[in-house]
């Protein structure tokens, strides 16, 4: 990385400054990196939080003067709530800069002060499987969309699983794969490096996994949608972190058979089925599925069940016969009409760049009314904010690998692997 992008490394509040020597962060690496947008002070009638997001900003500044007598005085609650306000891929840079930091970062005072801090940003989580060694660790990385940067995420603290990455919620990433012949599913907080390996399931076989974390609850769930293993039908199965256990719910219709397009949304499970193609929602309470009468566009040619903010639900698809009148388009779910609604058409510029064949393949997720597209070796990805109704190029987001995988992420450093 460029010396001049580089962000000033921060002095111990604790003694004068001394020569410093250049050395690697501890526990992730930076790719790349833009400077920084500066974040915006909150407007606040307390001293306190305006002097927190003042000194938040300072600190990201690359050209501020550290003077390590302004750090050493400021007090304990003064100093956490200004790392509560640090993007949290870079705390990791400020543990090694003296103790009193890093009992900081690990108090239970700091992570409440964490939680009540508004998100830092829309993060992309990119995790690729082992690179085709027998025995080479997983990638992962994230990108930070407010910073425009990309950090490497340690991953060694899994098991060395043949795992693939099934979503994240919350803070927490969910995982499934084989442990030799044995279906395995994992949660972790790859913040805080903290992870649990889930009971069996009753039908442990490999299943549709959808991750949900209810924070007011202090809880997750995992969901294992119905599906078919051979030649019998699967019971959709949930796992509660407050129970840790699997629980046997409805199973669903027989005359449906299951698409991999799933969604998560307002406490229910939206699940795209291809014979006949229609949508069945499965409500996690009541435990129970519940065919949607909404019928799908015509000519649509592949469709995403994508989950907004609430209980907003999209269809994102191609529709078409020919190569040359194919388009990209984005459908909400009128829950009153039980109706599809076109929102959105994807520019035909920005089409023909995703695509560049009609039977290319696509991938598309969303979370907060945020959708990004990614296709088959293509170098970038694409994101539609359904609310400012704008489209955008994201560098470095793209399924280039058939092992890479990408998820929207939220990091968070208050978010534990919850149990009873």
């Amino acid at each position: 990385m460029d010396a001049a992008l580089r962000p000033a490394r921060p002095t111990s509040p604790s003694r004068p400054p001394k020569s410093i020597r250049s050395t690697k962060p501890r526990g992730l690496d930076e790719d790349t990196a833009a400077p920084p947008a500066f974040p915006k002070v909150l407007s606040s009638s307390s001293s306190c939080s305006a002097g927190a997001g003042a000194a938040a900003s300072l600190l990201l500044h690359a050209d501020a003067p550290m003077d390590a007598r302004v750090w050493a005085g400021l007090p304990d609650d003064l100093l956490l709530e200004v790392l509560a306000r640090v993007p949290p891929f870079l705390l990791f840079r400020l543990r090694p800069v003296s103790r009193r930091w890093a009992a900081i970062l690990h108090d239970p005072a700091f992570l409440a002060a964490h939680a009540a801090v508004p998100s830092h940003g829309p993060c992309l989580l990119t995790f690729s499987r082992g690179g085709g060694a027998v025995h080479s660790p997983p990638q992962c990385s994230v990108l930070s969309l407010p910073l425009r940067a990309r950090y490497k995420l340690p991953f060694g603290f899994l098991p060395a699983w043949d795992l693939w990455l099934v979503g994240s919620s919350g803070g927490l990433v969910c995982f499934s794969g084989f442990d030799g012949g044995t279906f395995r599913t994992v949660v972790c907080n790859p913040l805080t490096q903290a992870w649990r390996v889930l009971p069996d399931m009753h039908y442990n076989q490999q299943r549709q996994l959808v991750l949900t974390v209810d924070k007011s609850r202090k809880s997750f769930k995992v969901i294992a949608a119905s599906d078919v293993y051979g030649d019998k039908t699967l019971p959709t199965e949930v796992y509660d972190s407050k129970e840790d256990r699997w629980s046997v719910h409805q199973m669903m219709p027989a005359a449906n058979l299951c698409s991999s397009k799933m969604a998560f949304c307002d406490s229910r499970l939206y699940l795209e089925t291809l014979s006949p193609l229609g949508l069945m929602m499965y409500r996690v309470d009541a435990g129970h599925w519940e065919h949607i009468p909404a019928k799908f566009p015509r000519s649509l040619l592949d469709g995403y069940l994508v989950a907004g903010a609430r209980t907003r639900l999209f269809l994102v698809g191609r529709i078409g016969l020919y190569s040359t009148l194919q388009s990209m388009r984005i459908w909400e779910l009128d829950h009153g009409r039980t109706l599809w609604v076109e929102i959105s058409r994807m520019p035909p510029r920005y089409f023909r760049a995703l695509l560049r064949l009609s039977a290319e393949r696509f991938e598309c997720f969303g979370q907060d009314n945020l959708i990004c597209f990614t296709s088959w070796n293509q170098g970038k990805g694409l994101l539609y904010d359904v609310d400012k109704k704008s489209w955008s190029w994201i560098a470095g987001c793209a399924s280039q690998l058939c092992n890479s995988q990408v998820c929207f992420y939220k990091p968070r450093f208050d978010t534990s692997i919850y149990g009873r």
